[in-house]
């Protein structure tokens, strides 16, 4: 982070009553004053040679390119992404809590490019991993000799019928898994908050980026109806297509209790299927496995205000190459099958794949995406230089999960779905919603994303 920046965020904090020498002494503590403050270094330097092509400019990209440009004498990059604006999508959840103003979540696209690095402004239509080149929209062909591939996620909001992203916000049915949508959510939930009646939030049946994102929202909108005294006008209610509310032991104790707590009912097995928007009825249907019997029972629930989490898999071009099959089987939604710890693909060895597109069994997060950069960035160049990859990813996630305006229970984990504490908590009882979470996620992991991860030293 730039010291101007860190100023800021600390004037701000000062505003709301935060003491900036205890917050500055939690932090250090931690050392993470020093993984956003400090210029990137070198750890360690490489004569490799090859032409690296990436696909996709968001935080994998970018991130992948920064560290690739320090660690390479003589890099040869390109990155193809048709974006003009980066956006740092965390935010999203805090535009549609009103914590956040839209303009907060964004920089241009070219002023979040790394120098040194050629960039395609174009969109990828195909790609060919037996002749080792990328099919463009504008541009053509383009070779590589080896291949980041972290395009991302494709959002599938055909795939609730009744929905398209163009009509997002009719009849009343929101996501915040788009810019402008988490606008229209929080002009909604305020007037939700007014008018009172029944809200509905629901995740999905694939794996999809921000897994906590809906159950934020939802508390996020419960809180603040308790805060302006419509809470009893109220009734909510979490609809999840999984068999429990969250799938890692130590943080979903006491989230199931904040639930109970705040009287919200969770729905099990419920995987939405469409929307009437016209009529505000939700269609789920209710999946059950009895034996070997699979039971699905149709359910159509009245909404007068609902946020729904669309279905998302792999870009389409991921799948037509072939690039999610393993061992005969396309993997689900087409995610990239790439070695969980090396990041490396199991057919191809000169791609490597990080990121939401990644087929690997954690959150699809930007904090995974954190961790995964530096491990996927030297195993490339070892590659490149003939040797194998030796670095190895242990599955790092983190989901900040917002409970209310002020505290946030902040889920770090590993594959094997352990407490895997890395930010500067430790000394505090991570199993439970903290202040200090609350305080990284609003005015700390922004400009770290911005200033430190995108530019290769966080």
């Amino acid at each position: 982070m730039k010291h101007h920046e860190m100023e800021k965020q600390l004037d701000e904090l000062e505003k709301h009553g935060v003491n900036r020498r205890h917050f500055l002494k939690l932090m250090a503590a931690a050392g993470l004053l020093t993984t956003i403050s400090t210029p990137k270094a070198k750890a360690f330097s490489s004569n490799a040679k090859g032409k690296i092509v990436i696909i996709g400019g968001g935080a994998a990209g970018i991130s992948m390119a920064s560290r690739l440009l320090n660690w390479l004498k003589e890099p040869d990059i390109t990155l193809i992404d048709p974006s003009s604006r980066q956006f740092y999508q965390p935010g999203f959840t805090l535009i549609a809590s009103g914590v956040y103003e839209p303009n907060d979540v964004w920089k241009k696209q070219e002023d979040c490019m790394p120098k040194g690095v050629k960039w395609v402004k174009d969109s990828v239509t195909a790609v060919d991993p037996v002749w080792n080149q990328v099919t463009t929209t504008n541009n053509g062909k383009i070779p590589y000799d080896f291949l980041v591939l972290v395009p991302g996620v494709q959002t599938n909001w055909e795939k609730v019928e009744g929905i398209t992203h163009d009509t997002l916000g009719l009849g009343n049915a929101h996501s915040i898994y788009d810019f402008e949508g988490a606008q229209k959510t929080w002009k909604a939930l305020q007037e939700f908050s007014k008018t009172g009646g029944r809200g509905l939030y629901t995740d999905t049946y694939t794996k999809h980026k921000c897994g906590g994102a809906p159950k934020k929202i939802c508390l996020l909108t419960e809180d603040y109806t308790r805060k302006h005294g419509t809470r009893d006008k109220i009734d909510l209610n979490y609809y999840t297509a999984s068999h429990e509310l969250y799938d890692i032991p130590y943080y979903t104790k006491r989230l199931l209790e904040i639930y109970d707590e705040r009287n919200i009912p969770i729905n099990l097995n419920m995987r939405l299927k469409g929307v009437d928007t016209s009529a505000k009825q939700a269609h789920f249907e209710k999946i059950e496995t009895r034996g070997d019997e699979k039971i699905v029972t149709p359910l159509i629930e009245d909404y007068d205000f609902l946020h729904f989490t669309p279905p998302m898999s792999a870009p389409d071009f991921v799948r037509e190459a072939g690039l999610g099959w393993t061992e005969g089987k396309l993997a689900a939604d087409a995610w990239v099958m790439v070695d969980k710890t090396t990041l490396v693909h199991q057919k191809y060895p000169n791609i490597v794949s990080l990121g939401d597109v990644a087929g690997i069994p954690t959150s699809k997060t930007s904090a995974a995406v954190r961790k995964q950069v530096p491990i996927a960035a030297k195993n490339l160049i070892s590659l490149m230089e003939g040797k194998e990859p030796t670095e190895k990813y242990n599955g790092y996630a983190a989901c900040p999960i917002v409970t209310d305006y002020g505290h946030v229970l902040l889920c770090e984990f590993d594959y094997n779905k352990n407490p895997d504490v890395s930010f500067p908590f430790s000394l505090l009882d991570t199993s439970k919603e903290q202040w200090a979470a609350w305080i990284l996620k609003v005015y700390f992991l922004k400009p770290m994303y911005f200033y430190g991860m995108l530019n290769g030293y966080a």
